[in-house]
């Protein structure tokens, strides 16, 4: 019988991306490599190079620029030498945008063409799915799911159901969830909620 994740008392909290990380984002490379690392674990350069699309050499640059920004690390100490076979790690279990309002008008044009990026990546990573999900096992495509709603809320109950929904998921979280059963897969969870904005033009939300 599957069991249910034991989430450590508190959850390890998210990382704010400030003004620095959101400019070593801005390259969609970066935001590939950073989200690989928190999806896979430790991994070198090489072995990042061929699912964000890049050289090996590419990598590295990258890795040192979100290193810099402080998004990155290195996993472990290796001795000098080649830095495509050392491997990096996320700095946090996950992060968050800043949304200071004294970041500035330049910041918030920054956030909203990252969470483009995010999105794009996120739907790109389902498409490389559904184009391979024959060759994947049964169970687990048996076990997929995507779903859509449109819900009629107000923006408290909004903030307080998205809140529900992340405590329920974060404990499964890769880096959180250590004692991961031997046969768990690392499964993508992409969820967004927001006002529709052809329907908000009506007058439905204030």
């Amino acid at each position: 019988m599957p069991r249910d994740a034991t989430p450590p008392d508190p959850l390890p909290p998210r990382a704010v991306i400030g003004a620095e990380a959101l400019a070593a984002l801005a390259v969609p490379a970066r935001l590939a490599l950073l989200n690989h690392l928190l999806a896979a674990g430790p991994r070198t350069a090489s072995e990042c190079a061929p699912v964000v699309g890049e050289t090996a050499s590419n990598c590295s640059w990258h890795l040192r620029a979100l290193a810099k920004a402080g998004l990155v690390e290195r996993a472990a100490r290796a001795p000098e030498g080649d830095g495509r076979t050392r491997p990096w790690r996320a700095t946090a279990v996950g992060f968050v945008f800043s949304d200071a309002a004294d970041d500035g008008p330049a910041a918030a044009v920054a956030r909203t063409a990252l969470a483009g990026m995010s999105a794009e990546y996120a739907d790109d990573l389902y498409r490389r799915y559904l184009a391979r999900q024959t060759d994947l096992p049964d169970a687990w495509t048996h076990a997929a799911g995507d779903y859509g709603y449109a819900l009629s809320v107000t923006a408290d109950e909004l903030e307080a159901l998205l809140g529900r929904i992340d405590a329920l998921i974060r404990p499964y979280v890769r880096p959180i969830r250590p004692d991961a059963p031997e046969d768990a897969g690392i499964v993508q969870v992409t969820l967004r909620a927001f006002l529709n904005p052809d329907l908000h033009e009506e007058g439905g939300a204030a």
